[in-house]
């Protein structure tokens, strides 16, 4: 019995990416090598097309690409990468937590900013005086 072959347009189709992703993909070793036509073709089994899936899904968690390839690479040493990725997850988490709260705090410096820039009047020896009698963190210290 053959196994199924795709070409690299219909895999990508399958996978919800596109070409120019699997490519890269391929590239970074996320996949293992791909089959050739005598033309030179890339053609890719079900496995591959799993392999995609896993990543499309990692990669819509939030996981770095690096972070996937570490994960790819437990589970191919026949480890199941569940605890990995648990922490992996964690890890994620709290930089998205640091980040929010960096987010957070810009949009209270820049909600003080524009609330400023009402009672400031314009002034036509600077470039901008919203900008320029603002306060940055390294001026206070």
């Amino acid at each position: 019995m053959t196994t199924e072959q795709l070409t690299i347009g219909e895999v990508a189709a399958r996978a919800g990416m596109t070409p120019d992703a699997l490519r890269y993909y391929d590239r970074l070793g996320l996949l293992p090598p791909a089959t050739r036509t005598p033309a030179g073709y890339r053609l890719y089994d079900r496995a591959a097309l799993d392999r995609l899936t896993f990543i499309r899904k990692a990669r819509a968690l939030g996981l770095r690409l690096d972070e996937v390839q570490e994960i790819l690479r437990v589970a191919d040493q026949g480890t199941p990468p569940c605890e990995h990725v648990r922490e992996t997850l964690s890890a994620r988490l709290a930089e998205v937590d640091a980040r929010i709260a960096e987010l957070e705090s810009l949009r209270a410096t820049l909600r003080r900013a524009l609330a400023r820039s009402r009672r400031l009047p314009l002034a036509s020896s600077c470039i901008c005086g919203i900008i320029e009698s603002e306060t940055t963190e390294r001026e206070e210290r």
